[in-house]
């Protein structure tokens, strides 16, 4: 078969930036690609994208309806883009034969106390943890507490609704806020799993770093490593700033490559991208999430492979499709982005300094992807930034400060969305 008629089937909870990304690297490989979403199927393509709709909170079901629409022109491979379509897409491939996922090693990975106990079952390092009902009187769980703690919901991904306790006063506040949160209709209406538990884990200091990997056959290959410049301590955990190659001695880096190679292998996983994210202190690396997917939002075009500077997206067309050309090291540049944080929760109205903050030495695109008149909620309830700078020099510092001074220049406004109440639950919404 011919590159020209292969054809690459992605799926995604919404198609975006990070969906076009992968159709302009298909386009230059000349390859086919579908996507499919988690979209009502009684609509009728109202976005004209011709993907298909599936409902990602049945991933079997999904995975049915795939195969029913693949009869006639089958995928050659299947990609999934954040962490909610994952389960579907190793369905998917089990129920078409295609290399992927097993589907239990991806659910062990979508529920983060499952990933912790088949973690801590191997010998992995992680947090001490335990989870509770929110059923459960606070006053019984209270005991149970060793601060200073992170509560985090089972599900959600982005650092939503993740929070350090210090005492217990503020565990029962972060109780209350994440319950909230997790009740909110945006959330229930996801079905996710475990929406009525929650994880606390003991806090481990030190830096944090995350690893985009790719899996051949269970091999981990390391595609980067990115160190965490910014101090993420709490209360909340919002991510600003990636910068690889990482300022972590060899020992450290090696150290981290070896225990991301035995988490994946623990966890089950053996085919495709992998991010995965860790805590580097005195005792070497402590493993936080694994996740079956490639490095999320714009946070790719900080990633240029082989002598023709490929994007993240061809190389893991390349592989998936297997079309050769994807066992090529990341470029000798050092690079980096900053998701731009949410200063505060409220609707967005503009940014000033643009042109400035471009013309820096080192930056090298800045998107605000933000969408004007739209509300966007700060962490730990947010989940999305305003958008992303990205950067290139020949050191990481360079890097590093080329990214914070391009945001200082940045002055973004916000007006508050005004109370509304609802006349049928009466709830308020701020």
């Amino acid at each position: 078969m011919t590159n020209s008629r292969k054809k690459l089937l992605i799926l995604a909870s919404k198609l975006g930036y990070q969906t076009r990304g992968f159709a302009a690297a298909a386009t230059t490989l000349g390859v086919e690609v579908q996507f499919a979403t988690d979209r009502c199927h009684k609509l009728e393509d109202p976005w004209g994208d011709g993907a298909l709709p599936l409902n990602f909170a049945d991933p079997r079901a999904a995975a049915r309806e795939i195969a029913r629409q693949a009869k006639s022109d089958p995928p050659n491979a299947i990609l999934a883009l954040g962490d909610r379509p994952t389960a579907t897409a190793a369905c998917a491939a089990r129920a078409l034969g295609l290399a992927g996922n097993d589907p239990q090693a991806v659910e062990r990975c979508r529920n983060k106390l499952a990933q912790r106990e088949t973690l801590r079952d191997a010998g992995l390092p992680v947090p001490k943890f335990f989870s509770f009902a929110l059923t459960e009187a606070i006053e019984n769980v209270s005991p149970r507490v060793r601060f200073p703690c992170v509560i985090k919901p089972l599900a959600l991904a982005a650092s939503q609704g993740v929070i350090r306790a210090n005492d217990e006063q503020q565990f029962r506040a972060a109780v209350s806020r994440i319950a909230a949160l997790l009740a909110s209709p945006e959330i229930q209406v996801t079905r996710e799993a475990g929406l009525d538990h929650l994880l606390v884990e003991s806090y481990i200091p030190g830096k944090e770093v995350a690893i985009d990997g790719l899996l051949d056959r269970g091999c981990l290959r390391v595609l980067a490593i990115f160190d965490k410049p910014d101090p993420l301590e709490g209360p909340y955990f919002e991510e600003t700033i990636y910068v690889t190659p990482s300022r972590l001695s060899d020992g450290h880096q090696a150290a981290l490559s070896d225990c991301a190679a035995r988490s994946v292998k623990a966890l089950g996983l053996t085919h495709g991208p992998i991010h995965a994210e860790f805590r580097v202190n005195d005792d070497g690396p402590w493993v936080l999430e694994i996740a079956p997917r490639p490095i999320g939002g714009l946070c790719s075009r900080a990633l240029r492979f082989g002598p023709r500077r490929i994007s993240l997206e061809e190389l893991l067309i390349r592989h998936m499709l297997d079309l050769g050309g994807a066992d090529v090291d990341r470029e000798p540049y050092a690079s980096g982005v900053m998701m731009i944080p949410v200063p505060r929760g409220g609707i967005f109205e503009g940014v000033e300094g643009l042109e400035d903050a471009a013309r820096l030495p080192g930056v090298t695109e800045i998107e605000i992807t933000a969408r004007m008149k739209d509300y966007v909620a700060a962490w730990p309830e947010g989940a999305s930034y305003l958008g992303f700078i990205f950067a290139r020099a020949t050191e990481p510092a360079a890097v590093e400060s080329a990214l914070r001074q391009a945001h200082a220049k940045l002055h973004f406004h916000f007006s508050t969305r005004l109370p509304v109440e609802h006349p049928a639950t009466r709830r308020i919404s701020v």
